[in-house]
C-alpha cells in the first residue's frame, strides 16, 4: 500500500502510484476534453481518481496570464460543489498565494506550484506554516529546447543531476521553515523547455532524481514528447501516455497527473 500525508489525514492506494485527474477550469488548455468544472470532477471521481488537480490558468506555451481575482472566481465555486458530495483530495494548480489560500479555505488540500515558489515569494512560507503538501515543478524557459537541436545523448543525461540540484536547494529552504519532506512531491516538468532527449531521460530515470528521497509526480499526459515518440496529435496520444507513465512508475514515480483517469487506473492496477 502506498500512502501520502495531507494536512489533516493520510491517503492511500493499493496501486503503485496515485492517479491525479486533471480538471482545467479554463477555455484554453491544450487538451480540450480536460476543460470543465463540477461535471468533469464527478466523471473523474467515478473513474477512480485518487486526487483531483484543478487549475484555472493554462501553462501551455503562449498562455494568457489570469488575474488573481479571476482564478479565484473560476475555482472556488467548483471546489464548493465538489465538497458537497466528496472528500477527495484536491490539489490546486496555481502560482499565486492568494489563489491557493482562497481555495484552501474551501477545502483544497495540496498546492501544485509550477513555479516552485519563484513566482510568489509569499507562497513558500505559507505552505510551511500550514503544513500544506506541495508539488514542485522544474521549468526551463519556453524555447530553450529549440537552441539545443544538436544535444548529444550524454548531454541529455545530465538533466537528472541538474534537476536534482535544483530541487535540493528549494527543498532545503522550505523544510528549514518547517515543512516535512514527506509532504513534498517533485515534478521534473516534462515538456517545460526540455529537449526530446531530456524528456525521455527523465521518464526513464525519474527515480534517480534526488536519489529517490522524495515523492515524484509525472505530468506528461498527452504532451508533445508523447507525440514525438508516437507520431500522434494530442487527441491520439493515450496509448503513448500510458506507456510512458507505466515506465515512470516502474522507475520510481508515485504520482501521475493525467487526463484519462479510468485507463490509467486500469493500467496501474496490473503492475
Amino acid at each position: 500500500m502506498k500512502t501520502f500525508p495531507l494536512s489533516s489525514k493520510t491517503i492511500s492506494t493499493e496501486r503503485r502510484a496515485f492517479v491525479a485527474g486533471i480538471v482545467n477550469v479554463t477555455s484554453d488548455s491544450f487538451y480540450a476534453k480536460s476543460r470543465g468544472g463540477t461535471e468533469r470532477a464527478i466523471q473523474l471521481i467515478e473513474e477512480g481518481a485518487d486526487i483531483l488537480d484543478l487549475g484555472a490558468e493554462s501553462t501551455r506555451p503562449g498562455f494568457i496570464p489570469v488575474p488573481v481575482e479571476e482564478e479565484i472566481r473560476r475555482l472556488v465555486p467548483v471546489i464548493r460543489e465538489i465538497r458537497k458530495f466528496s472528500s477527495i483530495p484536491i490539489s490546486i494548480d496555481t502560482r499565486k498565494k492568494p489563489v491557493f489560500e482562497a481555495c484552501m479555505n474551501e477545502g483544497a488540500d495540496i498546492l501544485n506550484d509550477v513555479s516552485s515558489f519563484s513566482y510568489d515569494p509569499d507562497m513558500e512560507k505559507f505552505v510551511a506554516t500550514y503544513g500544506i503538501p506541495v508539488i514542485l515543478t522544474h521549468t526551463f524557459p519556453h524555447g530553450r529546447e529549440e537552441t539545443l537541436e544538436n544535444q548529444t545523448p550524454e548531454e541529455a543525461a545530465e538533466i537528472v543531476a541538474e534537476l536534482s540540484d535544483y530541487f535540493e536547494k528549494i527543498i532545503a529552504s522550505v523544510t528549514s521553515q518547517g515543512l516535512s519532506e514527506n509532504k513534498i512531491i517533485i515534478d521534473p516538468g516534462i515538456g517545460f523547455g526540455k529537449t526530446y532527449g531530456e524528456n525521455v531521460e527523465l521518464i526513464r530515470n525519474c527515480g534517480k532524481l534526488c536519489d529517490g528521497k522524495y515523492n515524484i509526480m509525472m505530468a506528461l499526459s498527452r504532451k508533445r514528447v508523447i507525440g514525438q515518440m508516437m507520431g500522434d496529435m494530442a487527441a491520439d496520444r493515450l496509448l503513448g501516455t500510458i506507456e510512458a507513465d507505466v515506465t515512470a512508475v516502474l522507475g520510481g514515480a508515485g504520482f501521475v497527473r493525467v487526463h484519462d483517469v479510468a485507463e490509467h487506473v486500469k493500467a496501474l492496477s496490473r503492475i
